[in-house]
């Protein structure tokens, strides 16, 4: 009984250690050649239909929320021509690779683990090794490097709509001036925090397509068991997304001071 206990208290390290081992597989992956160059396009395509409405629509209140808290907190300090530039370095820095993450995660990387969970399931991949195919080469790569590119471009999507949408409703519902708000953008951002954004939607997206390309290639039971991995893949995702963000962040600010008003 105690040592069903502690095999049942470590499966999450061994989980840990094969996702970690998956990583790197694809890794070398990457430079295998022939490059599936036609996989990774239609896969592409496929992230960004299923992925670019939600995340547009997701990018409106983000912006917005951020814009009415951080608006009523420099008001009560008397900084309001700081409003526009605060709102900027949230939506750049946080709430735009966050928001493309989640989404990359739950729709992209969902469709992801139920497409290879399902191949699985009907013993395609086993025939693919069975042929001398490598799967990793030859879906999962495809699949991890469409959700990188996908997640780059979604990230400055989200970026430029959280901006317009912050900029019409601190006009709107907060008295600013479009002014003040447009001159403030560099009071406190740099170019830099743009490219942290970009960066961590980078690493967002491999996350998300690692992950997901793991559970469903590892799926087990019938179509219970892609479900099953479907989930799962979502919600470590998240996990580990909120980890990577927190590690990200603390490593950029010792590396790039804030920028001083």
């Amino acid at each position: 009984m105690s040592s069903l206990t502690a095999s049942r208290a470590l499966a999450p390290i061994g989980t840990a250690g094969k996702l970690f081992a998956f990583g790197l597989d694809v890794g070398r992956g990457l430079f295998r050649r022939p490059f599936q160059l036609r996989e990774f396009l239609q896969q592409a395509w496929f992230i960004a239909s299923v992925t670019i409405i939600p995340t547009a629509l997701v990018a409106i209140p983000f912006g917005a929320v951020i814009a009415l808290q951080v608006g009523g907190l420099i008001k009560q300090f008397g900084a309001q021509s700081f409003t526009g530039s605060a709102s900027v370095l949230a939506v750049v820095q946080q709430a735009g690779p966050i928001a493309t993450a989640l989404l990359i995660a739950g729709a992209g990387g969902s469709a992801i683990a139920a497409d290879l969970g399902a191949r699985k399931i009907r013993e395609e991949l086993d025939a693919m090794m069975v042929l001398g195919i490598d799967p990793i080469q030859r879906l999962v790569v495809p699949r991890v490097l469409a959700c990188m590119l996908v997640a780059v471009f979604l990230n400055g999507m989200v970026t430029v709509v959280g901006v317009a949408g912050g900029y019409v409703f601190n006009v709107m519902l907060q008295d600013g001036t479009p002014g003040a708000y447009l001159a403030s953008f560099t009071a406190l951002a740099q170019l830099p925090d743009l490219w942290m954004g970009f960066i961590k939607a980078l690493v967002f997206g491999l996350i998300a397509a690692i992950v997901a390309c793991y559970k469903g290639m590892n799926a087990g039971g019938g179509p219970k068991g892609v479900g099953d991995a479907v989930n799962e893949s979502v919600v470590i995702t998240f996990l580990l997304l909120f980890i990577v963000n927190f590690v990200l962040s603390t490593i950029y600010l010792q590396l790039v001071p804030p920028k001083t008003g």
